[in-house]
């Protein structure tokens, strides 16, 4: 299951998250969204993990928890539908 996790502190390291989540079970991959100049994480990111049982109490208790100063916003990610992807032209 792919979960969002918003509200992150820029300093936070990929590290940090990964271990906060594997008290509920094992992550698969995470994908923090950084800026493409600054290389600063933009605040949010994506965790996948194959046990639904265990990302749906990795949900459930890390939704609100205070991490690194901020409380985090966690759910289940939503797929991109075509009218929220950006359209790129290249020439």
């Amino acid at each position: 299951m792919k979960i969002y996790i918003g509200n992150i502190q820029r300093e936070s390291s990929e590290n940090e998250i990964k271990d906060l989540f594997e008290t509920h079970g094992k992550v698969d991959s995470i994908n923090l969204i950084r800026d493409n100049y600054t290389k600063m994480l933009k605040g949010f990111g994506f965790i996948e993990m194959n046990d639904e049982n265990e990302a749906q109490t990795a949900i459930k208790n890390l939704d609100g928890q205070l991490f690194n100063g901020r409380p985090l916003s966690v759910n289940v990610a939503r797929e991109k539908s075509p009218d929220n992807q950006r359209r790129r032209n290249f020439r």
